[in-house]
């Protein structure tokens, strides 16, 4: 007896050794997937922080068709209640509005995308499929390229999520139970509640049932029972309780929903957002009957090993060996290869040019010019950043002598073309800095209807009908903005600052606008000829944007008798020298027409004469042809109307 204890107390200290190795071991394992999932959405959180800006997708720069307005109070709630997905189109509204500070909406997003994966490193771990949980990560990859190219699938996205978390519960639920009507009852009252809350994504969540229970519990008749369910509870619960059409009833918060098909702009991207809701049950499918295949040809973990001759392994082989029993090493190049596979398809999925557009229509709204200008090289040639590069010269001073430092259009100018028609959200700040607020009224007008109530568009309204006077219907666009998250505190002092006085006497921007309307309506296109910047002059002589839209009009339009014949409103302004195009212009006018002009207080410079000699000179040397004398015109003029007025339209050539 003596002798036997130390034996047996030998065995038991040995496999108590070896089971704190396993726990240590899977311990470390666990820690390190720890520590390389918070690496990953660190660097997903300042991705989207510092390169996305999702300030710009809650903008929407006129692009965004689809970004959803939120109200506080029950009024805006409880319509949300009255068909299946409305809870959470409610709650995506909510969540969308922290879009509007770049660091709460990148917040939101990575919480998104991380909850995402720990939905599907759950699932695939109750699969016993733990050895491919590096899928966990393809989602919010997925979510980068969708960001990355501006596009606005939030409520989507949140369905998707509501979807794996309620799967997830109902596995976890049904795991250690073997009855299958234990199963069924718990499977029918998390559909109940999915279906009232998500909608359409309801039929995700019994995919993914379905294919768990026939694949990885061999149970067939519950499989089949659940895609029966799949059919039955949207008709019963969509057509015959909330009422709703077929359509919506099946199909409601999922990515083929009418609401997204039918609109070509919200559209954008979409095949992204197939991918995601495809990725699980694709991924649970194909791996689980490899998983059955592989077992039922013996490919058993305690088959027979071959014994190795005793040949020294080479290089390869040493590697492979230490990568496979080096956790460090392991951890390390799994970690860099996710990041490098992320951030190659990230970098590939860039569009440089769609981000400089929203970058400049939020600075043109928000007035920050100084950070326009500096987008805009990124796509000058762009429409819509020509018409507010524009705008930003003109309010930073520069326009008379910047303006052909950049490519240019005449149509640029005001969206004046057919094609710019319906591009309203563009264009209705122009209209009103210029004091044409009727245009400026249609065209948010029409925002509203094509955007819905967005708050911006509520502002600038309400701002329209202060300035005309139309206080009633002033407070109707401020009660709005009232119950918004973000604009309550402008609104509420304009609601009361109309009670103390209704006139808003005091108020100078209201004021100043006031002096620039005109004091009769205009006909809507109107403004694509000169009659109502003349008119705007007409009303006001002060009226400084009129007066150099008017001027830019008739050089980019190379009209330039009536050029000169409005150099005399010069003198209404306070410029210090004569700006520069002008100068250019008003020289040629006289080279060419050989009349004199009355620049008294501004007479043209002497090198700016030279200058214009040297370039007749050099296109005279080249027998006048233009194509022949370009390349060195270019390098010399290709900043002045010089060169403009020769090589238009395709002198927007750089």
């Amino acid at each position: 007896m003596s002798n036997s204890l130390p034996k047996s107390s030998g065995r038991m200290s040995i496999s108590q050794s070896c089971s704190q190795d396993v726990i240590k071991q899977y311990s470390r394992l666990g820690l390190g997937r720890l520590l390389q999932s918070f690496l990953f959405f660190i660097l997903f959180y300042l991705y989207l922080l510092l390169y996305v800006d999702l300030r710009l997708m809650y903008h929407g720069a006129g692009i965004i068709t689809n970004f959803p307005v939120f109200y506080k109070g029950w009024t805006f709630f409880l319509p949300f209640l009255s068909y299946p997905g409305g809870p959470l189109e409610y709650l995506s509204a909510f969540l969308s509005q922290f879009f509007y500070y770049s660091w709460a909406g990148a917040l939101v997003v990575t919480v998104q995308a991380w909850l995402l994966s720990i939905c599907i490193d759950y699932l695939l771990k109750a699969a016993n499929l733990s050895r491919i949980r590096w899928i966990c990560f393809i989602l919010p990859i997925l979510l980068l390229v969708l960001y990355t190219r501006y596009a606005y699938h939030f409520a989507t996205t949140m369905a998707l999520l509501i979807t794996l978390l309620i799967a997830c519960l109902y596995i976890k639920m049904t795991l250690s139970w073997t009855t299958t009507l234990s199963c069924l009852s718990t499977f029918l009252f998390l559909s109940l509640i999915l279906y009232c809350l998500a909608g359409g994504a309801f039929l995700l969540f019994a995919v993914i049932c379905a294919i768990y229970e026939l694949i990885f519990r061999s149970r067939w008749k519950m499989s089949l029972f659940i895609l029966l369910s799949a059919a039955v509870i949207p008709y019963v619960l969509g057509l015959l309780v909330f009422r709703v059409s077929i359509v919506d009833a099946f199909c409601n918060s999922l990515p083929f929903s009418w609401k997204i098909l039918y609109y070509e702009a919200r559209k954008r991207e979409v095949t992204i957002v197939y991918l995601l809701y495809l990725l699980l049950p694709l991924t649970l499918f194909v791996f689980g009957l490899l998983q059955i295949l592989w077992r039922r040809f013996h490919f058993v973990k305690n088959r027979p090993k071959k014994k190795h001759r005793n040949k020294s392994p080479n290089l390869l082989l040493k590697m492979f060996f230490r990568y496979r029993h080096s956790p460090k090493l392991k951890w390390a190049v799994e970690s860099l290869l996710l990041l490098v596979i992320a951030g190659s398809v990230v970098f590939f999925s860039r569009n440089e040019n769609l981000r400089t557009r929203f970058k400049v229509d939020y600075y043109a709204y928000h007035k920050m010019w100084p950070e326009l200008l500096t987008s805009a090289p990124h796509n000058p040639d762009n429409p819509f950043i020509a018409h507010a590069v524009n705008r930003a010269l003109y309010h930073v001073g520069r326009l008379g002598y910047d303006m052909f430092s950049w490519p240019q259009n005449p149509d640029h100018l005001f969206l004046s073309d057919k094609k710019y028609k319906w591009m309203h959200w563009q264009i209705f700040d122009v209209f009103l800095d210029l004091g044409v607020v009727n245009m400026a009224e249609n065209a948010l007008t029409e925002c509203l209807e094509g955007l819905g109530s967005r708050p911006m568009i509520l502002q600038r309204l309400a701002l329209i009908n202060m300035v005309k006077g139309n206080s009633g219907s002033a407070k109707i666009y401020l009660g709005s903005l009232s119950k918004t998250l973000f604009h309550a505190e402008w609104a509420n002092k304009y609601i009361d600052r109309l009670e103390t006085d209704p006139g808003l006497s005091t108020d100078k921007y209201i004021q100043h606008l006031r002096s620039l309307c005109l004091d009769k309506d205009c006909p809507m296109y109107s403004l694509l000829k000169e009659k109502t910047l003349l008119q705007l002059l007409e009303k006001n002589s002060q009226n400084r944007m009129a007066f150099e839209y008017l001027m830019a009009y008739y050089m980019l339009n190379k009209n330039l008798s009536k050029f000169a014949q409005n150099l005399e409103h010069l003198h209404d302004f306070d410029y210090p020298e004569l700006p520069t195009h002008y100068e250019e212009a008003a020289l040629i006018y006289v080279y060419q027409t050989r009349k004199p002009l009355n620049l008294s207080r501004y007479p043209p410079s002497l090198q700016k004469r030279r200058q214009v000699e040297d370039f007749s000179r050099l296109l005279i040397s080249y027998d006048r042809n233009k194509q022949a004398a370009y390349k060195e015109l270019s390098k010399k003029f290709r900043n002045t109307y010089f060169f403009y007025l020769i090589f238009a339209p395709s002198g927007t050539k750089r």
